[in-house]
């Protein structure tokens, strides 16, 4: 076993178990802890509570009575904890308890814990600071207030006084537009740990955060955390349930850790993204379980305003030994990427019945610092996924998506409206029970330029239902198809196994090289 600390903080740490599982490890371990017994685990990515700050600890995995693996680690200091309750939190879910767990947040010294102990509280947005730590205990949850009219609006745009410069507090799908504040935001904040193992409800079922969606009222609907310019954030453990719109957006911030987190929404709920970075550096998400109503996981850098104006890509992003169910989208990469997305590494995940798998999407009009290059896949394990794989230059969203400017078949002017696809790289991926193998679709005018398969597996399942494989014009819903390329410069393909499909295995049209080695 191959076993390593991913975090430690004063009350808590995260190691990573590689026996060779995805999410989940081949075989459950006991685990102890100074020699005592500290339970079991299961997945790759585990978390300890209950630890005490400032302290030595041995941490022992055993198969059975066999030693797999020994780590020793130290917790971090901590100077005060500051319990709710002792500011006037109540814990009964029905008294508005967002007052007294402010003033907690507010009045917390640098590396104090804000404790939030068993209990449920009800809650209007919350705001972080630098330089503290937050626990939600186990048996604590969060409950969101559903009346809109009571909170606050982060503003997309304010001007500077001179006119020279804006400041940007809001965001929506990509443009700077007043949206309500998250459940948990931050601005400016750094050095900051959100963990533990209770739950915040945004409790999107409730109210009419769920109803005419595509709909402004007073301002665009909430996250469950929005953190705005931020560094060093870690948020370990937590589970979030049923948010009034996106769940977590990391945006124009760096230095990023999300660690064992659960995200969870009925698979009708709209616009329910799991996990959103937009503009951001240096993410490490591991160890994740989404379940939900729309992709699990969209790497985004805004639209065109926004991506010409600040020029910033999200960049150096890791993601590893996640389990994505039941959205549309396991693991996506835009549609909102004006900024450009590169440098991502996906391995060892597994995506179980979402619409497609591995999804890139843009469009013209996104930009030319809309590039996506160097996004690689690697260790994926699909089941029950519509089309595995989808690269999509044409994807018709936003009220202009179907006109024939975003549409066109025929070579458009390539000008600084037209975004750029590089180099996409797919190796160890093995898909079951498919609908459509895969679909590539460049711009005549700008075609992906470089695609990857190496060791993949595909197979087609024996009676699926039809589906159109990339949301674009004059995409017709199939089945039992195999991989078609529209558009691309250069595919190679290293042992790329596709079986069950009507036909052949690769169609290409406007395809410049395929490499078969």
């Amino acid at each position: 076993m191959d076993a390593s600390i991913l975090f430690v903080s004063g009350r808590s740490a995260t190691v990573c178990l590689k026996d060779g599982g995805l999410y989940h490890t081949h075989r459950k371990y006991a685990l102890t802890l100074n020699g005592k017994p500290w339970g079991e685990a299961d997945t790759v990515v585990t978390s300890l509570y209950g630890l005490w700050p400032d302290t030595d600890y041995t941490l022992t995995v055993f198969d059975g009575a066999q030693k797999m693996s020994e780590l020793v680690f130290r917790t971090e200091e901590e100077s005060y904890t500051l319990n709710v309750r002792r500011f006037g939190a109540v814990g009964d879910g029905v008294h508005d308890d967002t007052a007294a767990i402010q003033a907690a947040i507010n009045c917390c010294p640098k590396k104090g814990r804000v404790l939030i102990p068993a209990g449920t509280y009800h809650v209007l947005p919350l705001f972080i600071k630098s330089h503290i730590r937050i626990e939600l205990a186990a048996g604590a949850t969060l409950r969101l207030e559903t009346d809109r009219s009571k909170f606050p609006i982060l503003p997309g745009i304010i001007q500077s006084t001179d006119e020279t410069k804006d400041l940007n507090l809001g965001s929506w799908e990509g443009n700077p537009l007043d949206m309500f504040a998250a459940m948990i935001s931050g601005y400016k904040a750094e050095d900051v740990v959100i963990y533990g193992q209770g739950l915040l409800d945004g409790q999107g079922d409730q109210g009419d955060w769920w109803k005419n969606v595509k709909i402004r009222r007073g301002a665009w609907r909430p996250r469950m955390l929005f953190i705005n310019h931020c560094k060093n954030v870690t948020v370990q453990g937590l589970t979030f349930r049923n948010s009034p719109a996106w769940n977590l957006q990391p945006y124009f911030s760096k230095h990023l850790k999300f660690l064992n987190i659960t995200v969870n929404a009925p698979a009708d709920s709209p616009n329910t993204d799991g996990f959103d970075p937009e503009s951001c550096r240096d993410i490490l998400l591991a160890g994740a379980h989404f379940s939900l109503g729309d992709d699990c996981i969209a790497i985004k850098a805004g639209k065109l305003y926004m991506g010409s104006t600040y020029q910033t890509p999200t960049t150096d992003m890791e993601v590893a030994h996640c389990l994505m169910e039941n959205g549309h989208g396991g693991m996506t990469v835009g549609s909102e990427m004006a900024g450009g997305v590169q440098h991502i590494h996906v391995h060892d995940c597994l995506m179980r019945n979402t619409d497609r798998g591995l999804r890139v999407k843009t469009r013209r009009g996104r930009g030319q610092d809309g590039v996506i290059d160097d996004i690689v896949f690697d260790h994926v394990v699909m089941e029950r996924v519509g089309t595995p794989v989808v690269v999509n230059s044409m994807y018709f969203c936003d009220p202009d998506g179907r006109s024939d400017y975003v549409q066109s078949r025929e070579k458009q002017p390539v000008d600084e409206r037209t975004p750029r696809i590089g180099t996409l790289t797919f190796r160890h991926v093995k898909a079951t029970e498919v609908t459509c193998a895969g679909y590539f679709l460049g711009l005549p005018e700008k075609p992906i330029e470089h695609v990857v398969m190496e060791d993949v597996d595909i197979a087609c399942a024996a009676a699926p239902a039809p589906m159109q494989p990339a949301m674009a014009c004059g995409v017709e819903p199939c089945v039992r198809q195999g991989i078609v390329a529209i558009n691309v410069d250069e595919i190679t393909l290293r042992n790329v196994t596709i079986t069950g499909q009507d036909g052949v295995m690769l169609a290409c049209e406007n395809v410049g090289q395929v490499q078969e080695e």
